[in-house]
C-alpha cells in the first residue's frame, strides 16, 4: 500500500481542518522524514517537530510503538518509533475528497437556483449578480 504526498496532505486537511497549502507543507515535512520507510525512530525529531506528530497520532494517521531491549550491563533500553497508519490516511483522503465534492455541489446548486430565479422573473439583464454569489 502506497501513500503519496497528496494523499497525506488531503487527509491532514480533512481531519485537522486546515487549508490544503498548510496541509501540503506538513505532509511534505512528514514524508521527508519517513522517506521510503514505514517507520522512523523518535530520536530524529526536534521537540517542536514532535508536536505535529502528536496531532497526527491523535487523528490516527501515525502510530507509536516502543521496543525494549536489555543492554550488556543489564539495564533496559527503550527505543520509540513512529509508524505511518496507511489505511487510515487513505480513508481520510477519501473523506476529504467527498467533502470537497459536496461543497462544490452545494455551491453549484445555489448558483443554479439563483439563475433559475432570475430567469423566472423574466429578467435577461445582468441583475443576476444582485441575486447570485460569484461562482
Amino acid at each position: 500500500m502506497i501513500v503519496t504526498l497528496e494523499d497525506l496532505a488531503t487527509a491532514i486537511a480533512s481531519r485537522v481542518d486546515i487549508d490544503i497549502e498548510s496541509a501540503m507543507k506538513d505532509a511534505n515535512f512528514v514524508m521527508d522524514l519517513f522517506g521510503f520507510e514505514d517507520r522512523i525512530i523518535d530520536n530524529i525529531l526536534e521537540p517542536e517537530d514532535r508536536q505535529l506528530f502528536y496531532i497526527l497520532e491523535e487523528e490516527g494517521m501515525l502510530i507509536t510503538e516502543r521496543e525494549e531491549t536489555t543492554i550488556y550491563d543489564g539495564r533496559s533500553w527503550r527505543t520509540h518509533y513512529w509508524f505511518l497508519n496507511k489505511e487510515t490516511i487513505l480513508k481520510y483522503k477519501e473523506e476529504g475528497k467527498r467533502k470537497r465534492e459536496e461543497r462544490k455541489k452545494k455551491q453549484n446548486v445555489k448558483y443554479f437556483g439563483c439563475q433559475q430565479s432570475v430567469h423566472e422573473a423574466g429578467e435577461s439583464r445582468p441583475k443576476a449578480r444582485r441575486f447570485c454569489p460569484a461562482p
